[in-house]
């Protein structure tokens, strides 16, 4: 990156640290995604008549706020939704939900397992085998999570109420690859209209490509690459879709998560807000055709 561009970005890191450490919690939602949103995308948001996908992605912040919200973005509670919605079979099983990091008692955990936050994004810890792994440093890790407050970080509302815990999940692996791929797909007002996977986590960086229900790719990217190796389409790609609808249905745009593991699928996460609606798009002209697919008069109707 050049002297130019990290000077252009330092405005930006400078209001994400001040987000971070609590220093803007007393400004309105409103003003913070304003600036917010400028600073990302070097745009002004219209919340009086957004057209593109992400400014649409600010005004479901601000306007849409059912309370169901809440446990659907909490890691664990997600969980119980989804078994009474599609069976028990679809959720990675949970070992154990505890209020801090120190309740674990790891001599009862199995060899393999992950630690996650169940209020947040990013806060986790995988260990695939305990005789090496180190206690203190995913202390460390989870107890930071723990302590942040992940709502004021981009005003993403449903998780200003989710408790801090600790979850213990199973470690999944699937025996044919490396990496699990993440197939994430976005529905609007219930129905599903594009997939993306995410891969290469661990390799030279992040790609996300995305594709048609088809499983044909799609000509643009958002802010991360896309993936130049070949993505198999997944073996339970038409469920994964059905269910999908499913789990959507009422709701103006969400994205659903999904790991395909050894032949079955599992549920990752419930996402409202993906990229926090700041993620540019290459060409520009798709963050309106998916802005197009949100009808915020759907919202309306969401209770």
């Amino acid at each position: 990156m050049s002297k130019t561009a990290k000077l252009s970005e330092t405005p930006k890191r400078i209001f994400g640290f001040l987000a971070k450490i609590g220093v803007l919690n007393n400004m309105s939602d409103e003003t913070f995604l304003k600036i917010e949103y400028y600073l990302n995308l070097k745009r002004k948001l219209n919340l009086d008549n957004p057209k593109s996908f992400n400014e649409k992605i600010q005004w479901l912040k601000i306007n849409d706020r059912a309370e169901r919200y809440v446990k659907m973005v909490d890691k664990n509670d997600a969980k119980e939704l989804i078994a009474d919605a599609i069976g028990a079979e679809y959720v990675i099983p949970t070992i154990g939900v505890y209020d801090s990091f120190d309740d674990i008692d790891f001599d009862k955990l199995p060899n393999q397992f992950a630690i996650k936050c169940t209020h947040d994004s990013g806060g986790i810890v995988i260990c695939k085998d305990k005789a090496k792994f180190d206690i203190d440093a995913a202390r460390k890790t989870i107890n930071k999570y723990l302590k942040r407050r992940y709502y004021y970080i981009h005003r993403e509302w449903p998780y200003k109420n989710v408790k801090p815990r600790v979850l213990v999940e199973k470690y999944m692996k699937d025996n044919d690859n490396d990496e699990l791929v993440d197939y994430k797909v976005m529905c609007f007002n219930g129905v599903a209209k594009v997939i993306f996977t995410c891969t290469e986590r661990f390799g030279d960086g992040l790609k996300v490509t995305f594709f048609d229900l088809d499983w044909n790719r799609l000509p643009f990217e958002r802010h991360y690459p896309v993936s130049k190796k070949t993505i198999k389409k997944p073996k339970n790609l038409k469920k994964m879709i059905d269910l999908s609808e499913r789990l959507s249905s009422g709701l103006p745009f969400v994205r659903i998560d999904w790991y395909e593991i050894n032949g079955k699928l599992f549920f990752g996460e419930y996402t409202f807000y993906p990229g926090a609606g700041l993620e540019e798009f290459t060409p520009d002209k798709w963050d309106d055709k998916l802005g197009d697919l949100i009808d915020l008069g759907f919202a309306d109707k969401n209770e």
